[in-house]
């Protein structure tokens, strides 16, 4: 007898349900992120920029053992570069010279699996040579020196801990 395809679906849904706790799982909160000491001015700009970062962050999903939680809680935010405000109007200019203008990040960490701490803590992030090493990100991407300064935290402090399990 052919299995119809409503019978089907129920046979997924619970197979979702069943497995979807033991998916691993990134959250990220921002604090205070309006005294950041390097965001946009621009309420719209700032808000794009938090949700990128948000977004990169979460890809870390995929990376993590299943069942495990990566909290994530943003408290300082220096982008790469300095802003030069335009005369005309309109969006100032970031510009890099590759000197003491280095991005830096802070942030509080906490990996759980099953509600059990595997690591927590604070780290500082920096990326001191940003300009002279590769990255994987494209040029075109604003925000690729820091997503790399966030990739090299992520496989030194949490990668280590999920292959561990």
């Amino acid at each position: 007898m052919r299995p119809t395809i409503k019978s089907s679906l129920v046979a997924l849904a619970l197979l979702a349900a069943t497995t979807g706790a033991a998916w691993a799982q990134v959250s990220v909160s921002y604090v205070k992120p309006d005294e950041f000491i390097d965001v946009p001015r621009s309420q719209i700009e700032r808000e794009r920029l938090l949700k990128d970062f948000t977004q990169y962050f979460s890809s870390f999903d995929n990376k993590l053992a299943p069942g495990q939680q990566l909290k994530i809680e943003v408290l300082d935010i220096d982008l790469a570069g300095r802003l030069w405000p335009r005369r005309s109007g309109g969006d100032d200019i970031r510009v890099m010279t590759g000197g003491a203008d280095w991005p830096h990040m802070t942030l509080r960490y906490t990996l759980e699996e099953n509600g059990a701490v595997l690591r927590s803590g604070e780290s500082e992030l920096s990326n001191m040579m940003y300009q002279q090493r590769l990255t994987r990100l494209s040029d075109s991407d604003p925000l690729r020196y820091e997503k790399q300064m966030i990739d090299d935290w992520f496989e030194k402090t949490i990668a280590p801990k999920t292959a561990a399990r």
